[in-house]
C-alpha cells in the first residue's frame, strides 16, 4: 500500500512533467514560467514537512495520510478544469493548485518512513524502505507512457482527470486496508513479538490522540545540533535533485534536445525509470544482505548510496554524445545508480530518535524536498540562457551526486539510533 500510495503521489508530478510539453504550447509558457509550474508543488511539499511530521506524530499514520490522498485527488481534478480558465489566470491558478497538492502531499514519505519503522525489524528495514522508495521510478515507468499517450490523444487535461479518479479509488482501499501494528485483524501475538524483539516500533501510533505536539523550537534544535543526521539532510537534497530532474525536466530534455515526439519521450522516459527502480529494490536488499552478513549498520547503509552516486555522474557522458541509444544506455544506468543508492529513509529509520521518528522524518524531507524548488528553477534558467540546450544542467544534477558522496563519507560519521532527551526534559 505504501508502494501504491507513493506512486499516485509521484504520478502527480509525472503528469504536469509529461502533459507539461503540451502545456507550453496551448498555455504559451516560456522554460522559466514552466520550471516554475513544475517548482510549483515542491514550494508547499517542503514547507510542509514540519508540521506533517507533527501532525502524524500527534494523530497518526493512516488518518493523516488518507486525508492527504483524498485532497491532492481533488487538487488534479481542479488542474484539468483549470485549462478552461481565461489565458490571463490559467498560470496563477494552476500554480495556486500545485501548491495546494504539494502542500497536502508533504506527509506521505515521512509517513511511509514511520510505518516502516513500527510495521518492520531493522534487519528488514532496508528492503522495506527500498519497496516504497522505488515508486518514485516505477511512477515513470507507469505513468510515462500512459500520460504520453492520453496527452496526444485526449489533450494535457485528461492526465489529471486520470489522477484524481484513480486518487479517490486509491483514498478509499488506504481506509479500509492500513492498520496499525496491534490493531491489525489479521495479526497475532507472536508476529508482533518478532516485530518488536527485531526493533520495529509497534507502539508508535498508540494512544496518539493523547499525545503531547512533538513540533517545537526545542526539539528542532536537538536535531539540527547532531552532526550524523545534518550530514544525511545534506545528503538527501544532493540525491533527491536527482530524482527531481527526472521527474520534471527529463521529458523536455527528450524532447527538445533528443528531438523526440510527446509520445516517444513518453515511451522513453519509461526506460531509465524501470532501471531506476530495478536500482532501488536492488539497494535495499543488498544493504540488508550486508548487514545480516556481519557489516556494520554504517557500512552497510553507505557502501551503495556511495556506489550508486558514482554510477549517476556518468550522465556527463549523454553531453558528448549525439547517439540516441547511447543517450538512453547512459541516462539508464545514471537513474539505476540513483536507485541504488536511496537509502535516506532506511538510514531516517535507522537513526531517529524514537520519539520524534515523525518531526525527524519531516525535517529530512524538509531539506531533500528544496530540491524540488531548486532544481526545476535553476534547470529552467541554464536551459534558458543556453537557448534550450541541456548539457549545462546534466553537469549540475551530476555535480549534486558528488556532493551526496562528500556528505556520506565526510559528515555523517557511524550511523546509530539517537537517544535524544524529549523536548520538555530539555526545557527543564
Amino acid at each position: 500500500m505504501l508502494f501504491i500510495a507513493s506512486c499516485f503521489s509521484y504520478g502527480d508530478r509525472v503528469a504536469l512533467a509529461v502533459a507539461g510539453v503540451a502545456m507550453q504550447k496551448a498555455l504559451l509558457l516560456n522554460p522559466i514560467k514552466m520550471g516554475w509550474l513544475l517548482s510549483g508543488a515542491g514550494w508547499a511539499y517542503t514547507a510542509g514537512q514540519l508540521p506533517s511530521g507533527g501532525l502524524l506524530d500527534r494523530f497518526g499514520s493512516k488518518r493523516v495520510y488518507g486525508i492527504s490522498i483524498i485532497v491532492w485527488s481533488i487538487s488534479a481534478f481542479f488542474i484539468g478544469l483549470a485549462g478552461y480558465a481565461p489565458a490571463a489566470l490559467v498560470f496563477t491558478i494552476i500554480f495556486s493548485l500545485r501548491l495546494v497538492s504539494g502542500l497536502v502531499q508533504s506527509p506521505v514519505f515521512p509517513g511511509n518512513g514511520r510505518i516502516v519503522a513500527s510495521w518492520f525489524p531493522t534487519a528488514e528495514r532496508g528492503r522495506a524502505c527500498a519497496i516504497f522508495n522505488s515508486s518514485q521510478y516505477f511512477s515513470l515507468v507507469a505513468f510515462a507512457p500512459l500520460f504520453g499517450w492520453l496527452t496526444t490523444h485526449y489533450g494535457w487535461r485528461s492526465c489529471f482527470y486520470f489522477m484524481a479518479f484513480f486518487g479517490w479509488l486509491l483514498a478509499f482501499a488506504w481506509w479500509k486496508l492500513v492498520f496499525n501494528v496491534k490493531d491489525h485483524p489479521l495479526i497475532s501475538q507472536s508476529e508482533i513479538d518478532y516485530i518488536e524483539r527485531g526493533g520495529g516500533l509497534v507502539n508508535l501510533d498508540s494512544s496518539t490522540g493523547a499525545r503531547r505536539n512533538p513540533l517545537t523550537w526545542t526539539t528542532l534544535k536537538l536535531l539540527l545540533s547532531q552532526r550524523m543526521l545534518v550530514g544525511i539532510y545534506l545528503g538527501q537534497f544532493c540525491i533527491n535533485t536527482l530524482t527531481t530532474f527526472f521527474l520534471t525536466w527529463f521529458p523536455s530534455y527528450l524532447v527538445k534536445q533528443r528531438h523526440m515526439t510527446i509520445l516517444q519521450a513518453g515511451f522513453a522516459a519509461a526506460l531509465p525509470a524501470l532501471c531506476g527502480f530495478t536500482g532501488g529494490i536492488l539497494g535495499g536488499i543488498s544493504s540488508d544482505w550486508l548487514l545480516r552478513s556481519g557489516y556494520s549498520l554504517t557500512f552497510a547503509r553507505k557502501a551503495p548510496i556511495i556506489a550508486g552516486m558514482l554510477l549517476s555522474v556518468t550522465m556527463i557522458a549523454c553531453n558528448y554524445t549525439n547517439v540516441q541509444s547511447l543517450v538512453m544506455v547512459l541516462m539508464s544506468l545514471a537513474f539505476f545508480g540513483k536507485g541504488f543508492g536511496a537509502l535516506g529513509w532506511t538510514v531516517i529509520a535507522d537513526t531517529s530518535p524514537k520519539e520524534l521518528i515523525g518531526v525527524n522524518g519531516g525535517v529530512f524531507n524538509t531539506f531533500g524536498n528544496l530540491s524540488t524548488i531548486t532544481t526545476p528553477i535553476i534547470i529552467g534558467l541554464l536551459v534558458n540562457n543556453k537557448t534550450g540546450s541541456f548539457n549545462d544542467a546534466l553537469i549540475y544534477v551530476a555535480a549534486a551526486a558528488l556532493l551526496a558522496i562528500f556528505s556520506y563519507v565526510v559528515i555523517v560519521g557511524e550511523i546509530k539510533r539517537l537517544e535524544l532527551p524529549l523536548p520538555s526534559q530539555a526545557a527543564s
